[in-house]
C-alpha cells in the first residue's frame, strides 16, 4: 500500500450515492461492509461513504465537495450530458484546468478535470 488521502463522505442514501459514484468508474472494494462504502476508482482516487447523522446534511446547503482529477474528461463528461452545471460542457478554466462540475447526491460539489497544459 501507498501512502494516500481518502475522503470520507458523509451521505443521506448509501445506495444512492454509490450508484452516482459508479458512474464516474469508482466500485466497491470487496472488504467494504454494508453500512461503510470503501470505493475506488483503480486510477488511485478512493472515497469513503458513511452514513450522515440525520438532519446533518441539509439540501442547497451542504459545504462537502470533491475534486476528481482525471484525464479521461470528455469521456467522463459524456456519461453525465444533461447533468453538467453551469453550460453543460467541459471547458478550460483561468486557473489552468480543463473540467466540469456535478451536483452530486446531497448537493455535494463534484467537479472532474485535469490540468488544460497537459491535454
Amino acid at each position: 500500500m501507498q501512502p494516500s488521502l481518502t475522503a470520507i463522505l458523509p451521505c443521506n442514501d448509501l445506495d444512492r450515492t454509490e450508484a452516482f459514484f459508479a458512474r464516474l468508474g469508482f466500485r466497491r472494494e470487496k472488504s467494504s461492509p454494508d453500512d461503510y462504502r470503501m470505493l475506488a476508482d483503480g486510477f488511485g482516487g478512493q472515497i469513503h461513504l458513511n452514513p450522515a447523522v440525520e438532519g446533518w446534511l441539509v439540501p442547497g446547503r451542504n459545504p462537502f465537495g470533491l475534486y476528481l482529477y482525471r484525464e479521461d474528461v470528455d469521456e467522463l463528461a459524456a456519461v453525465f450530458r444533461g447533468e453538467i452545471l453551469g453550460n453543460g460542457d467541459p471547458s478550460d478554466k483561468p486557473w489552468g484546468m480543463y473540467e466540469f462540475a456535478l451536483n452530486a447526491p446531497d448537493d455535494v460539489l463534484v467537479r472532474v478535470g485535469w490540468p488544460t497544459r497537459l491535454r
